[in-house]
């Protein structure tokens, strides 16, 4: 299983950052301002692929993050060509632990790389 860099500045041509978003899209902080200022995240665009980025929402509560977490790895399967960073979404502001989203990202295809703390629970 391949570990996401603690910190990303840059990515190869088929790589994807995937970080923690809210519903409105607004990405002003931690890993969403980066993926917005970096990375072509739309401003306004609160799920899925925009740029090399794709945008899950993990502040509409743990229903909707089951479901975005889903959709991603749908994503992920379905584009095999492209190499996905995952952040540690959902442990930040949001305020989950990642024994509570890991196991969301279970299943996840070799094209995703996790984040470190994230390994224990998958």
């Amino acid at each position: 299983m391949e570990i996401t860099p603690d910190v990303v500045v840059s990515l190869r041509a088929d790589e994807v950052f995937v970080f923690g978003s809210n519903a409105a899209g607004q990405h002003g902080g931690g890993a969403a301002r980066v993926a917005h200022e970096r990375f072509g995240a739309v401003w306004g665009e609160g799920h899925g692929h925009h740029g090399q980025s794709y945008a899950i929402d993990t502040m509409s509560g743990l229903d909707v993050l089951t479901r975005e977490a889903r959709a991603f790895i749908g994503f992920a399967t379905e584009h095999p060509d492209l190499h996905f960073l995952l952040t540690p979404v959902g442990c930040g502001i949001a305020g989950y632990t990642p024994e509570q989203v890991a196991v969301l990202f279970a299943g996840v295809p070799e094209n995703v790389a996790v984040p470190a703390s994230f390994v224990p629970y998958l």
